[in-house]
């Protein structure tokens, strides 16, 4: 069986294959630091080029099927370059490339090899590009773990620092354990159909015996289990705050992002797509797991002391939300595909933005390893502009004016559940978002708190180049977030 490759299609990917390699050859060869940080930034553009170009032109498939097999059932293709694919690979690789930007005075500071963070970086965006893509199980499962396993090797890179083999320890543990549950799970779900691909899988289980249904429905538990391990959802969030404090910031920020928006584009793929007929098994089961995510999340973020355990606890409860919408099942999907979609958007530039501010700040003469957040106080006096942007950030996370994009995120997919019958769900969210604004606004509080100022913050220009770039996109999409449920609607 030969199938034909459209290369077109898998430009983004390929771009920055080509890339990762280039740059760990040239680091063999003692190339500047700073011209490995840009060519890694100038990849990334070009790759997001590609998506643009492809956006612009006819949606492409690829590794389909040949003709031969194809009789009897629908055109199934593993890689399928398609509206919501490229809207989700535009996402990833704009907020890589500002973590990027974050990485390059990281990379200075805590004496990690430029080449290899490189590599690793570049390898786990193209692992996202794919998943993203992916419409057949094979295709996603390589996906999964080529974004999963260079990031616990980015997160272990600091070798002298104990706290960071911790972290990427415990990383690579649950990563080896969520991908034998997911593919314990395909397992049952190829034996019960006897189809990889999405597009056969959903029809197959529509018409499944009797007998099977146990298996399959089992089946489809573990790979959703499997995804909650790559989102952070309660009870598979544990490892979560550890890796983010142990990890250099810049790698807990695409964790937070990247990683985050990768793995809900496969769980929205795969659920939609492949396990329509079983709705009834993974709906309640998703939105048992986003009531207590979102409720948990929350609970532990008011008790943290320390801003990037805060960071991370509030990146747990924001999985909640995301999971929200797809709890209605098949009732009103596309729209609750939608509504999880625009919320990872719009997740994608405030948590980001919050992070660089944070890496900027912890980069300031005298910083501890870890910063509580009452390092922060007085910061307003010291540094205004640091101080204004991470209070920006914060409101926005809170969803309050003028950072309404945040406050449009949560109306979305609260309308969403509402829409999808799932009432007590709701009800659920808005008593979680009532809490997550208490302990957002108790960090921007401190900010412009009576105290001794905070120690001068101003960071280095990538950092500010960073900053500016997600405050600028922040302040568009608070004027017209509308922009983005568009894009989305019509990309779904």
């Amino acid at each position: 069986m030969i199938q034909g490759i459209d290369y077109a299609a898998i430009a983004p990917p390929l771009i920055l294959a080509v890339a990762a390699i280039g740059l760990l050859l040239a680091d063999a060869f003692d190339a500047p630091r700073r011209v490995l940080g840009l060519a890694s930034g100038g990849a990334l553009a070009v790759a997001l080029a590609a998506v643009v170009a492809l956006a612009a032109g006819d949606r492409r498939a690829t590794f389909c099927l040949p003709d031969g097999l194809r009789s009897g059932g629908p055109r199934s293709c593993s890689y399928v370059a398609d509206d919501f694919t490229l809207l989700f690979q535009g996402i990833v690789l704009a907020a890589a490339a500002v973590v990027v930007l974050l990485s390059l005075q990281e990379i200075t500071d805590s004496k990690i090899p430029v080449g290899e963070y490189h590599f690793l970086l570049l390898s786990a965006v193209i692992g996202a590009l794919a998943l993203v893509a992916a419409r057949d199980l094979i295709l996603l499962v390589v996906a999964l773990e080529t974004l999963s396993l260079p990031v616990f090797a980015l997160v272990g890179l600091r070798r002298y620092d104990g706290n960071a083999s911790e972290a990427a320890l415990k990383l690579f543990l649950v990563s080896v354990v969520s991908a034998a549950v997911m593919l314990f799970g395909i397992s049952m779900v190829y034996g019960a159909t006897g189809a990889m691909h999405l597009d056969r899988i959903a029809p197959a289980l529509e018409d499944l015996p009797a007998d099977l249904d146990p298996v399959a429905a089992v089946g489809v538990v573990l790979v959703l289990a499997g995804f909650g391990f790559k989102v952070a959802a309660v009870p598979f969030h544990f490892w979560a705050p550890d890796v983010y404090q142990g990890a250099p910031l810049p790698v807990a920020a695409f964790l937070s992002v990247v990683s985050k928006a990768a793995g809900f584009a496969g769980l929205a793929i795969v659920l939609a797509l492949g396990f329509p007929a079983y709705a009834h098994v993974w709906g309640p089961l998703v939105a048992v797991l986003a009531a207590i995510t979102m409720t948990l999340g929350n609970l532990l973020a008011l008790r943290q002391r320390t801003a990037i355990r805060l960071l991370a606890w509030s990146s747990v409860a924001q999985s909640g939300y995301m999971l929200a919408p797809l709890s209605v099942g098949t009732h009103r999907l596309p729209e609750a595909v939608a509504a999880t979609t625009a919320y990872v958007a719009l997740y994608a530039v405030m948590n980001l933005g919050a992070f660089a501010v944070v890496i900027g700040f912890h980069r300031r003469p005298g910083a501890r390893a870890y910063d509580t957040l009452d390092d922060f106080r007085g910061l307003a006096r010291s540094s205004p502009a640091v101080a204004a942007a991470l209070a920006f950030f914060l409101i926005c996370l809170a969803g309050l004016p003028p950072g309404v994009m945040g406050l449009f995120a949560k109306v979305v997919v609260f309308r969403a559940t509402v829409a999808g019958d799932v009432t007590w769900l709701a009800v659920v969210m808005a008593v979680n978002t009532v809490i997550g604004l208490y302990y957002y606004l108790v960090w921007a509080a401190r900010l412009f708190a009576p105290g001794p100022a905070a120690g001068d913050a101003a960071p280095g220009l990538p950092v500010r180049a960073a900053i500016a770039a997600t405050a600028a996109g922040a302040l568009v999409l608070s004027v017209a977030p509308q922009i983005v449920l568009q894009t989305v609607a019509q990309a779904t």
